[in-house]
């Protein structure tokens, strides 16, 4: 097959998910071909049948705003027509399901095949601006096939939309061979000598709740010795370093930024810190887990069907911050049940969500559009 896949390009999980899957479907002999404005953070362009088109949005002194969905929608039909793409699978709803189905209508009656992933917060933002909501339904309902990350999403989206269509249920996967326990030589130097380290990563948005990890860390670290590593970047970094500035526990805690070989340093940490607000899958958490480390989070979206509670992790209610660091702390001061939590952690991962038959389960679903077409 040939394969167009549109996300949004950043270090967001539904762009680290569908760059995943674009090598895993390389890696199986189908050509993907990625549209979108900026290389995916993890996107291997020299990796085989793997090609990026960039779309280039023109500005002209009439528009306020760049009209980027249509000249993704042009790009779209372009690339569609010069290297005669079968199926498109855009990963978030606005605008990509747009613009793919605008693309459609322009290369009739060639028909193109459309397959939507919804990723959480195209489908939660509806409730913050209803205005969204005919349109990304609209979206929903022209696809030939629509994906979830979650269950939790699939029920928030029949709530939310109502469609007139089915949701099927596709989690998020991880390489087993890629995440793993096994620290290289970059984890293990990041590992202050007999110091817990405790691993956060995010945009920074408000959802995520970063001030609540440096309050969990800094519960946690009267208890046990600890650093934190904080791994990203968004609004909310300048918050949370003031804020280890006025509890004094700054040298405590490392700000690197974004990083796209994160696997390189996920087998450093001893705990992943989640407390969002809001979380459709929460796939850093698995990555966590699939290294062996157990997760701290609030029991919110999707996140119980990724963590489970007393077994990979502790999950607790919303600004529970006192609960997560003690669930934490005592963990890590019992040795035994820390290694057979996280050995638990990795086994479920790789028994739940392994690539292999997840990628599985998209080829049949493609394999089934293409057919009905």
């Amino acid at each position: 097959m040939k394969i167009g896949i549109t996300c949004y390009p950043t270090f967001g999980g539904s762009g680290v998910v569908a760059t995943e899957l674009g090598h895993e479907l390389a890696r199986r002999g189908h050509d993907v071909h990625f549209i979108t404005y900026a290389m995916p953070s993890r996107l291997n362009v020299f990796a085989e049948r793997v090609t990026y088109h960039e779309v280039s949005v023109p500005s002209y002194p009439l528009f306020q705003y760049a009209p980027y969905d249509l000249a993704l929608a042009t790009r779209m039909g372009d690339v569609a027509t010069h290297v005669g793409l079968d199926l498109i699978h855009v990963h978030y709803a606005l605008p990509h399901a747009i613009s793919a189905h605008l693309a459609r209508e322009m290369l009739a009656p060639r028909r193109l095949a459309l397959v939507t992933t919804l990723h959480g917060t195209d489908v939660t933002i509806v409730g913050q601006d209803r205005s969204y909501l005919p349109i990304t339904r609209f979206g929903i309902e022209k696809s030939d096939a629509v994906t979830a990350v979650s269950e939790h999403l699939k029920r928030v989206t029949i709530e939310v939309f109502q469609p007139r269509r089915e949701i099927e249920v596709v989690p998020n996967f991880i390489d087993p061979g890629r995440w793993t326990p096994e620290s290289p030589d970059l984890a293990c130097r990041l590992v202050p000598a007999g110091r817990k380290v405790l691993l956060h990563v995010s945009n920074f948005r408000p959802v995520k709740r970063v001030l609540d990890v440096v309050e969990i860390f800094d519960r946690l670290r009267q208890r046990v010795p600890a650093t934190l590593v904080m791994i990203g970047d968004g609004p909310d970094r300048p918050a949370a370093e003031a804020l280890c500035r006025e509890k004094g526990i700054a040298p405590y805690v490392s700000f690197l930024g974004n990083m796209p070989a994160l696997e390189a340093v996920m087998p450093a940490a001893d705990l992943y810190l989640l407390p969002s607000d809001s979380e459709s899958f929460g796939l850093s958490a698995l990555e966590a887990q699939a290294c062996g480390v157990p997760v701290l989070g609030y029991a919110v979206g999707g996140l119980p069907e990724v963590v489970a509670h007393g077994e990979t992790g502790f999950l607790r209610g919303v600004g529970d911050v006192a609960g997560l660091a003690e669930d934490g702390a005592s963990l890590v001061l019992d040795p035994p049940r820390y290694e057979a939590m996280a050995r638990a952690s990795r086994e479920r991962a790789i028994r739940l969500f392994d690539a292999d038959p997840i990628v599985s389960l998209y080829v049949a679903l493609y394999e089934r559009v293409l057919a009905a077409a």
